[in-house]
């Protein structure tokens, strides 16, 4: 079995160790664009060792964001800071892949470290939508439900950010479709209500997001990987679930997906989570056996005992930290040495390598 520092092939990308950082929202940027903040958070990132980097969710459309400090990628303006941070990342070997987003019912909040609730118009914040005119929870305005125009609407903004980060030279995409987002509220039946061909049975809640996989898989370059970030269960009793998630994962990789990103939660504010050490790769494993697709395993990934194990024992091709990388940038070279694996440096930073690292 392959090992954490063993690279990895999806189509002509070839990812130079299986560590990657999971996307994580800094909302700090203005007007969808990427400032000083991103460039330094990205770029220590990089250089830290990382194959594979999630820049963090970048809205498809203004409505779209999370707060109003989300990335974006409605507008070219928002294109040469992304392409500035790309760069970065390629010098240092690290593969950056873009992740396409709409928030939904969860959209016009206040930022990440302030109170979770809808923002008035006063406060910046505006009119949310969603499959179904379902509130997310308490504090959260009722959204409007889409219709078929609106549906389009979505589609066409997906493949216009789609357009935009190949532009930015991002040499993967992924789209959002996990931790009750938009593609997410239409798939739970918690959050999705319709009567009309985009709700009900599975074929029809997973219409949307078979529709955006499939639009974006036509305007992202072939030789490129495509991935899917999914939420495995909702956690709830008559949610989304594990098998429902395997039966639309067989549905994208027949759409050209190389990767499923396996999460879980976030559709629904009073589900019970039993968080704990890799609780989520269980959920990675039986995709990737049972789907017959590479995954990428999260959630509460600590260890480079516990990352190398994942990969080794095949639970999962990819391994994404979170909040460890938040805490050390440069967790992938002290990986490499408490594993034994000898891995390239920057080489400014040389001097405080291992005996015998080559420099990259």
């Amino acid at each position: 079995m392959p090992h954490l520092f063993e690279p990895l092939q999806l189509r002509e990308i070839s990812l130079p160790n299986r560590i990657g950082m999971s996307p994580m929202c800094q909302y700090s940027a203005h007007e969808g664009v990427a400032g000083d903040w991103h460039v330094v958070h990205y770029g220590s990132r990089a250089i830290g060792g990382l194959g594979l980097m999630f820049v963090e969710a970048t809205a498809v459309l203004p409505d779209g964001r999370i707060s109003p400090g989300d990335l974006g990628l409605w507008s070219d303006a928002q294109i040469e800071p992304l392409a500035h941070i790309v760069r970065q990342a390629k010098a240092q070997g690290c593969v950056a892949a873009a992740q396409l987003a709409h928030a939904g019912r969860k959209a016009g909040v206040g930022l990440g470290w302030e109170a979770q609730r809808s923002l008035t118009k006063e406060e910046g914040g505006w009119q949310s939508v969603a499959p179904s005119a379902i509130a997310f929870g308490e504090g959260y305005d009722v959204p409007q439900a889409l219709d078929e125009a609106g549906i389009r609407k979505v589609i066409d903004a997906f493949v216009s950010a789609t357009r935009r980060a190949l532009a930015a030279g991002f040499d993967a995409v992924e789209v959002h479709a996990a931790h009750g987002y938009l593609l997410h509220q239409f798939l739970s039946p918690l959050s999705n209500q319709r009567s009309d061909n985009y709700g009900g049975s599975f074929e029809n809640r997973s219409r949307l997001l078979r529709e955006v996989v499939a639009a974006v898989r036509a305007e992202w370059p072939q030789n490129l990987p495509v991935f899917v970030r999914l939420s495995a269960t909702d956690w709830v009793e008559d949610g989304w679930d594990i098998d429902e998630t395997i039966e639309v994962c067989r549905l994208l990789k027949g759409l050209g997906v190389d990767l499923v990103d396996v999460s879980s939660g976030g559709l629904v504010p009073w589900a019970k989570i039993p968080a704990g050490p890799g609780f989520q790769t269980v959920f990675a494993q039986r995709i990737r056996k049972e789907a017959g697709i590479a995954t990428a395993a999260v959630g509460l990934i600590t260890s480079p005992a516990q990352a190398d194990h994942i990969v080794r024992t095949g639970q999962a091709d990819v391994v994404l930290l979170g909040r460890e990388l938040l805490r050390n940038p440069y967790w992938p070279l002290a990986a490499a040495r408490e594993l034994g694996q000898t891995v390239a440096w920057p080489p400014q930073y040389l001097r405080a390598a291992p005996p015998g690292s080559p420099g990259r």
